[in-house]
This record gives C-alpha cells, structure tokens and sequence, in this order.
C-alpha cells in the first residue's frame, strides 16, 4: 500500500488481542515462571507486539479483545462459531496478565462484554480515517479487506514478508476488489464461523461471477445471464442463505466498544511495574534491557 507505508504522522495500529495471544500461546511450548506458571503466550505476544510497533510505527495503538458473540449475528444464525473450542484456561489466565502488561506498557486496549472485537475493530478504524489517520490492522481474517484503501492495511501474521497489504494484495489473494470481499465471502461462506456458502462455489468461481456481474444484487438481478445451468440453479436455491450471509459477515462498525481514537494514544511505561512483571515471569533478557535502559538515562537535579 501506499500512504500506510508513508509519512502521514498519523497513523493507528489495531491489534486483535486473541488472535495473537491464541498464536503465541501455540507457537511457544515449555516456556514457565519461576513459580512453574505458562508464560508461553505473554512471551510470545509481547515479542510480537514490539515487533509490530517497530514495523508500523504507530502514533495510536489498540489492543482489542473479544467480549462475546455478538447477539443480532446470533438470532440470525443460531451456528454462528458454535464450532470453536474453548480457550484453554492457561490461556485465559495468560491473556489477564498480558492485558496488566499493556496497561504498565503504555498500550491501549479494550473488551467489552457483548461485543465481538472484529466490529470495534472496523468501528475504531472509521473514526481513525474521519479523523485523516492512515490505519493498520494486525489480523488474518478475511473479513477486514473489505476494508483495506489506500489508507488501511493489513498487517497479516501469515505473511512472512511482513508486507503491509493494500488493495493490489488483497486482489491478489481473492481475485477480487476489496469493495467486493464481503460479496465474494458471502458467496464462498466461511467454515471458521461455521457459516454455509453456496454449494460448488468456491473461492475462484466466486471471483469469476463477480469479476463478471459486479456484485451479489448484479448476480441475482442478472441469473439468467450466468451460462450453467447447474449453477444458475445453485445459486437461485441458495439465494436466501447469500442474503443471510452478507448481514452475518458485514462489519458493524457503530459499536461502543468502551475505547475511542482519543484513548488510543500511546503513553509513557510505568518501567517499575514492568520490572516487577519481567521479575514475576523470569523474563531476564526483557528485565536487563529495561534496567540497561533505566541506567543510561541521565540523571535529573
């Protein structure tokens, strides 16, 4: 992308809070306090959320974690992530230490019950560009590049290069405009929130109808002109489940998710607190560094 990658001096990092602590806590095995307590995922995400900051360069930075299924999704498809496993409880009791970490850290975050962290995601970013921000969201999921512009990227963890995507990427990956991605999504569905597409439709066919008609409404207004038969019937049957799907996947991005652009700033580090933590998990690199950095300050009369 463009301006994202630019010298705008304005620019919001929005972190989704589970996604990276579910990675981190998976990625790092046999990693332990000394008093014998997981530190694998508060390791793993601080490391990465340092990394971030470094790549991004964010003046703002938000932390948002999830506080449930959201209610309107759930009267609508009652299956809606039914299939997710539970957090295992030592990620859970990680993610409250990792959330005292942002707190002593100087990082902004936020989770409110109720409210599911991909729309206070969407709801911050839209305040963030109305205020002429440029915005990136660290996340994988799909469902943020009906976002991306030239001023919101996606900084995906999946991607080894570390590339922040704009439009021409995520193209590149569904064949597809961003304007298009919740169409193209409603249409292929989406087996990670166990929501249904259209049957023998996938993720190239989606793309090649909409590269054809433009838009789901397109689709449906022209069915006639789709040449198989088989599929003009796939799709007519499955007309009520595409419907559903685009109000499912859609992004609400008027949600009070208990922090706006304003709390985003980043502020000064409460170091002391930050040393009883690293002390608390036996972080010892983490720990001398502070202390190095603490000893080269000079000292104020």
């Amino acid at each position: 992308m463009s301006k994202s990658e630019g010298t705008n001096a304005s620019r919001l990092l929005i972190v989704d809070g589970h996604a990276y602590a579910y990675r981190a806590f998976y990625a790092i095995r046999q990693l332990n306090s000394p008093e014998g307590l997981g530190t694998n995922a508060i390791y793993g995400f601080i490391k990465m959320l340092v990394k971030m900051q470094a790549r991004v360069k964010p003046t703002h930075v938000a932390v948002v974690w999830d506080g449930g299924l959201d209610a309107q999704r759930m009267a609508l498809h009652p299956e809606y992530k039914a299939q997710r496993p539970s957090s295992p409880p030592d990620l859970d009791r990680q993610i409250s230490e990792i959330q005292q970490y942002l707190e002593h850290a100087g990082f902004p975050s936020c989770q409110e019950d109720g409210v599911e962290a991909d729309d206070v995601i969407a709801c911050l970013c839209q305040e963030a560009l109305r205020e002429g921000f440029d915005v990136v969201i660290a996340i994988s999921d799909k469902d943020f590049m009906p976002l991306v512009s030239d001023r919101v990227g996606i900084l995906n963890p999946n991607d080894k290069s570390e590339t922040i995507w704009g439009p021409a990427e995520v193209k590149a990956k569904t064949g597809v405009e961003p304007n298009q991605v919740l169409d193209w999504l409603s249409l292929i569905g989406d087996s990670v929130d166990n929501i249904p597409g259209v049957p023998g439709v996938g993720p190239q066919t989606a793309a090649n109808l909409l590269n054809q008609f433009g838009s789901i409404d397109a689709i449906y207004a022209r069915l006639d002109e789709v040449k198989s038969e088989r599929m003009r019937n796939l799709l007519r049957e499955s007309e009520p489940v595409v419907r559903k799907n685009l109000n499912l996947i859609k992004l609400n991005d008027c949600v009070d998710g208990g922090l706006n652009l304003q709390g985003c700033l980043l502020r000064a580090a409460d170091e002391r607190r930050l040393i009883e933590l690293y002390r608390r998990w036996g972080f010892k690199t983490m720990l001398q560094e502070l202390e190095a950095r603490q000893e080269a300050q000079p000292c104020l009369l």
